[in-house]
């Protein structure tokens, strides 16, 4: 694994540039955000993302996504993906549109913050001989880490530890084109994610969802 990293470090290095240079103008947007203010303003949220193994039904199945100890830059691009449309989900785009940019600052500096104060180890556990393959192939640790849970940029996603099922749908949404309810308008993420078939992607998901991760899902107080 280690001969493949060294090999593939060109390429990480231009992916990472220029992913950077994309995403710049994102980095500020929870940069002002107000926990407590974020913490009330949760209220729509924990109906889904306050229950531990809730399920998305629509327009497929599976676990919503642990967003509590998540990057709040991401968080927050996220939102306004939603928002704007760039992401396809009718339940975030009807959540997300009515968000003030103060609102989705301070959504996503609660989030960041109620997530599990211990950190992901710096070195994950060993992946397989294919799946190291296909990771090295997308050049994933380049922007998400070499742990996935420290991303080169804040408004990347932390992946270690999340849900397997929510990572194959999501990988899988960036290929998925002329859908009104899926799919997700990213250029760099969908070159990545089209290099591999479903069940690569899926393989993908799966060792991530193993690694010790800095994200829960953490039960409000209506809830608990």
């Amino acid at each position: 694994m280690k001969q493949l990293l060294i090999k593939m470090l060109p390429r990480f290095v231009a992916m990472a540039t220029l992913g950077a240079v994309l995403t710049a103008s994102q980095t500020s947007f929870a940069a002002d955000g107000d926990v407590k203010a974020g913490q009330s303003k949760a209220a729509m949220c924990i109906g889904c993302h306050g229950i531990v193994g809730y399920q998305n039904v629509f327009p497929e199945v599976y676990k919503v996504p642990k967003i509590s100890g998540q990057s709040a830059n991401y968080i927050a691009s996220a939102l306004n993906a939603y928002k704007k449309g760039d992401r396809k989900h009718p339940t975030m785009r009807g959540m997300a549109g009515p968000l003030s940019e103060q609102d989705i600052a301070d959504l996503s500096a609660f989030y960041a913050a109620s997530g599990t104060l211990e950190a992901a180890p710096e070195t994950p556990a060993a992946a397989t001989e294919v799946v190291a393959a296909l990771i090295n192939k997308g050049g994933c640790v380049a922007c998400h880490g070499a742990n996935f849970s420290k991303p080169l940029d804040p408004s990347y996603p932390k992946l270690a530890g999340q849900h397997a099922d929510y990572l194959y749908a999501a990988l899988r949404s960036y290929n998925t084109q002329g859908n009104a309810v899926m799919g997700r308008n990213n250029a760099i993420m969908s070159g990545v994610t089209g290099q591999y078939s479903n069940a690569e992607l899926k393989a993908i998901a799966g060792y991530l969802a193993s690694l010790k991760g800095e994200m829960s899902t953490e039960p409000q107080s209506r809830f608990r």
